[in-house]
């Protein structure tokens, strides 16, 4: 990750202004997330499985541990960890950006990375009920804000690349 530069490409009224819809769409993929997992602890069971479609389900499951429960037994710090990052992007946001698309990025993830931390808080785990499988295959059971936490590393992936792209043409 590279230190947030203050913005050089507009006034601070105008950033400050573009700042505002990527707090708006963290705020909104959090209310989503929330929203989400309330609804799924209301109504489904633990491990108990609802066929949606042959390749979706919902499963509830509580993650102890990071995304697709891996470091089981380490919510602390990863609960930790995750407010150093959520700190890191909204000062990130404020100061610095280079595009629309890092914009979106820090605010996919930053949304998503307190709706688990909220999760952590609440619940003492991640509530996850998205369930991905197909024949053999079968993908971890996630959430809402580990989807938005995935499709902000990866448009942060390609903005960065893009970027680095750019500078050496």
């Amino acid at each position: 990750m590279t230190v947030p530069q203050p913005a050089v490409d507009a006034p601070d009224g105008d950033y400050r202004q573009g700042a505002a819809r990527w707090y708006a769409l963290a705020l909104a993929v959090l209310a989503l997330d929330q929203t989400a997992k309330w609804v799924a602890l209301a109504l489904l069971v633990p491990n108990a499985t609802i066929p949606v479609v042959p390749f979706l389900s919902w499963t509830l499951a509580c993650n102890t541990g990071a995304a697709f429960s891996l470091f089981q037994g380490f919510g602390t710090l990863i609960g930790l960890l995750a407010l150093v990052v959520a700190a890191y992007l909204v000062v990130a946001i404020w100061r610095w950006r280079r595009s629309a698309l890092e914009g979106l990025a820090y605010a996919l993830v930053l949304g998503g990375a307190v709706g688990n931390l909220a999760d952590r808080l609440l619940h003492g785990c991640v509530v996850d009920f998205v369930h991905v499988h197909y024949g053999w295959f079968n993908f971890p059971v996630f959430n809402v804000a580990d989807s938005a936490i995935t499709i902000g590393a990866a448009c942060w992936i390609w903005a960065t690349l893009r970027d680095s792209r750019r500078q050496t043409a």
